[in-house]
């Protein structure tokens, strides 16, 4: 008896061991993950509409594996493949038995019986045969799957990896190749085609065989209607519905971030920010500008609309589509540093502004300037003398841009640049010099639709904030969804800071400005018209005309649009107010809003006298006087310079009170400019008055007082390059100077030895040899001025 119990023991422990052994084997029978297939890239807009796709590594269309089925294709498989799915734990007795049954009856396989569970680990297993053996292992792994799985989500890793014939694999993708839609909008019809293609996709296939794929689809149908999934109408219509012929191309809306985000963040399918209607508006409007453009050989164009609050991107075309693409069209324009031109002055301006270094329309020289060998120059070839700053930015003048940078500081503007999010200043400051301001340095369409879009943004959320900014105002645009940054509510204020990198006022006051820029075309008479947008915009255009910019800032939208061709190669008319600015209108006349205005900061700014003549702080001498909002270092500037108070007689002569007693003649006040900016000031404003002369009693008493003289070329300490002609000879150097009596004598005298004398036109071309020189100019009544500078020649 004994014998018998410790035999029955033994028994008892082998299969209590074999039973864990099993039990372990199956708890560690499913691989993790249990597909390990590469995905296509997808990119979705926000509202999870189809952007567009790559296709996997494997060479299948194969999507991201989806969350949920669509309610049609879920009761359209489980009625075709299994329709006690939620009843079985992963294998089904009765189909199996049927199977078998069949089967052997018939001496061959008819029937799998396999469960929708199964059909997943046989996806999973890639193509082991069919054998008695591979089922015992499927029907294991899927009670397995049972047990570690939802129904819903066991559904969806069917959904996402059944083959749906030739290379496309999942419901999605066969849903976009077949029918060009979501599988959320599918049809009764559609659906059901879907449900039978997985049964036998090498030989169903929607391009082949459709009698025999409408056939398996209406047997569907019959079977959905039988059961009530569909009324008698609704499968009237699907029967009617035709099938399918060959497959869709699947939609490419925005290609160039297609491969952008594939390469930032992999091969997931991805959600972004952008808007599918707004997304072919702007390819639309990029390809009928495109047309246009490429006769006269500028091949390229790129353009991103983006929301300023959020900082999220709309539209995103990162180049024109052209046959071949030999012209660089895969070139992804909208990451690609570019010559800037004229499009940073606007952030020049709103920094001395800020900083107090200027009122929004005080007067910036417009003459001959040199700085070393680099001499900028106005596109118009024209000097105006003076220019108030807003219209300088409006008119986009380069000598009062680059005289502003020069008394800002390179380098203080650039470290600016780099706070505001311009990613590619690669050089250190000194590396750019005052050309930043030109285009001497290169940015990205990215990067500048980032910075207006952040000016705006502070603008916006000033008076949101209750006169306070978001610590991150200055941040560069996103393009996926998860990396909007959200509003701040109000019980989150204390967050907030009390400044940022421009202040809302400075912003508010280059948008004004920025309004002011002639437009092109029909869009030039928008002043008249009440239905007309205000668009603060800026173009630029670089040297050579190789680049052509334009951007423009509403309430709630930036649009900025670079036109060029990508190989570099300059075109005549590449400029950003003719190649750049229409296609940039059009986008800018398609977008939704109503017709407001950014908010006047007020809580940023104060009151200030000004004196409208010169744009300065009201000095005591100025006539007319006028209270206006500045930003609020502006109180800092000086006052005016230009209103002098002089004396005259009946004759129009000045005097003094070394020669006349002032009280017998009353004072008048004189808006004076310096003698170079008053010659250049005079040709574009008549009425302006100089200087009058000094009776000739007053010029005696007090000589060199008139101070009559000045030179335009060279400055003071000047150094001079002198180009060497073919004959060994150098070319001389051209001297200008201006004198405020238009029938004043100069008497000109270089080192000391007099060269001759000019009347009314006072320029001389004299040859000057390298090093050293003094050149003194002296006028009729003795006024005297001298400039040094030092030549330099190469042989």
């Amino acid at each position: 008896m004994q014998k018998v119990i410790l035999r029955a023991s033994w028994r008892t422990r082998i299969l209590c061991g074999v039973i864990i052994l099993i039990f372990c084997a199956w708890c560690l029978c499913l691989p993790d993950p249990l597909f390990k297939d590469p995905y296509s890239v997808v990119l979705l807009d926000h509202h999870e509409e189809l952007l567009g796709a790559r296709i996997a590594a494997d060479g299948q269309w194969r999507f991201p594996a989806i969350g949920s089925i669509p309610d049609r294709f879920a009761k359209a498989i489980l009625a075709f493949e299994d329709k006690r799915f939620y009843q079985h734990p992963g294998v089904d007795p009765l189909a199996l038995g049927r199977a078998l049954w069949l089967n052997l009856s018939h001496g061959e396989v008819r029937s799998g019986g396999s469960t929708l569970t199964m059909q997943v680990i046989r996806l999973s297993r890639k193509g082991k045969p069919r054998t008695f053996a591979q089922k015992i292992v499927e029907v294991f792994q899927a009670t397995r799957l049972e047990a570690s799985a939802t129904k819903q989500e066991i559904l969806s890793l069917y959904a996402s990896h059944a083959p749906f014939g030739g290379n496309v694999v999942g419901l999605e993708a066969a849903s976009w190749r077949y029918f060009g839609r979501k599988a959320m909008d599918l049809s009764w019809s559609e659906a059901a085609t879907l449900a039978v293609l997985p049964n036998a996709p090498s030989l169903i296939h929607p391009g082949r065989n459709r009698e025999a794929l409408r056939r398996k689809r209406n047997v569907l149908l019959d079977k959905l209607l039988a059961n009530g999934e569909i009324d008698r109408l609704e499968w009237e219509l699907s029967i009617a519905e035709p099938i399918p012929q060959t497959p869709n191309r699947i939609p490419q809306h925005a290609p160039h971030l297609l491969e952008r985000s594939k390469r930032e963040h992999g091969s997931l399918g991805m959600v972004t920010t952008l808007d599918l209607d707004l997304q072919r508006r702007a390819q639309d409007l990029v390809a009928i500008h495109h047309r246009r453009l490429r006769q006269n050989g500028i091949h390229n164009a790129a353009m991103i609309v983006a929301n300023t609050q959020s900082g999220s991107v709309l539209a995103y075309v990162g180049n024109t589509d052209e046959e071949g693409r030999t012209h660089g069209n895969h070139v992804d324009v909208v990451t690609a540093p570019r010559s800037t031109g004229s499009i940073l002055k606007p952030f020049l301006y709103a920094a001395m502004l800020e900083e107090g270094e200027l009122l929004p329309d005080m007067l910036v020289a417009d003459v001959p300037s040199f700085y070393g060998s680099f001499s900028p120059a106005n596109y118009d070839r024209r000097y105006r003398g003076a220019v108030a700053a807003s219209d300088a930015l409006a008119r986009s003048l380069n000598i009062p841009a680059v005289r502003m940078l020069y008394k800002h500081g390179v380098h203080r503007f650039y470290g600016r640049l780099k706070k505001m999010g311009m990613s590619s200043l690669f050089r250190p400051s000194t590396g750019y010099g005052l050309s930043l301001i030109l285009g001497g340095a290169e940015g990205t369409l990215w990067d500048i639709a980032g910075i207006y879009a952040s000016m705006a943004r502070g603008i916006e959320h000033f008076r949101d904030y209750n006169g306070q900014y978001d610590p991150s105002t200055y941040r560069s645009l996103v393009y996926l969804k998860d990396d909007v940054t959200p509003a701040y509510a109000p019980d989150q204020f204390s967050e907030l800071s009390g400044s940022t990198v421009l202040g809302a006022g400075a912003s508010w006051f280059t948008f004004e400005a920025m309004q002011e820029v002639s437009r092109p075309g029909e869009e030039s008479a928008w002043k008249h018209f009440g239905s007309s947008r205000r668009v603060a915009w800026k173009t630029g255009t670089s040297y050579g005309f190789r680049d052509a910019w334009s951007v423009g800032v509403i309430p709630g939208y930036v649009v900025a649009v670079w036109v060029g061709n990508a190989d570099g190669e300059g075109r005549p008319g590449l400029i950003g107010s003719e190649a750049a600015a229409p296609l940039m209108f059009d986008m800018i006349s398609s977008l939704p809003g109503n017709k407001s205005w950014f908010p006047k900061p007020y809580d940023d700014l104060d009151s200030m006298i000004i004196c409208p003549e010169s744009g300065h702080r009201a000095g005591e001498f100025c006539p007319v006087q006028e209270a206006r909002l500045v930003p609020r270092k502006g109180q800092e500037t000086p006052s005016c310079p230009y209103h002098q108070l002089i004396w005259t007689t009946e004759n129009g002569f000045r005097v003094h009170s070394d020669c006349e007693v002032l009280l017998d003649w009353k004072p008048d006040s004189l808006f004076l400019l310096p003698p170079l900016q008053g010659e250049y000031y005079a040709r574009e404003h008549p009425s302006y008055r100089p200087l009058p002369p000094l009776r000739h009693d007053c010029r005696e008493s007090r000589p060199g007082s008139h101070q009559g003289i000045s030179l335009a070329y060279p400055e003071q300490y000047a150094r001079i390059y002198v180009p060497v002609s073919l004959d060994g000879h150098n070319r001389g150097i051209a001297l200008e100077a201006f004198h405020q009596q238009k029938d004043a004598v100069i008497h000109w005298h270089l080192n000391q030895e007099f060269i001759g004398s000019t009347s009314g036109f006072h320029q001389r071309t004299v040859m000057v040899p390298p090093g050293e020189h003094t050149l003194t100019l002296i006028d009729q009544s003795g006024e005297e001025l001298v400039r040094q500078f030092t030549v330099i020649s190469e042989d």
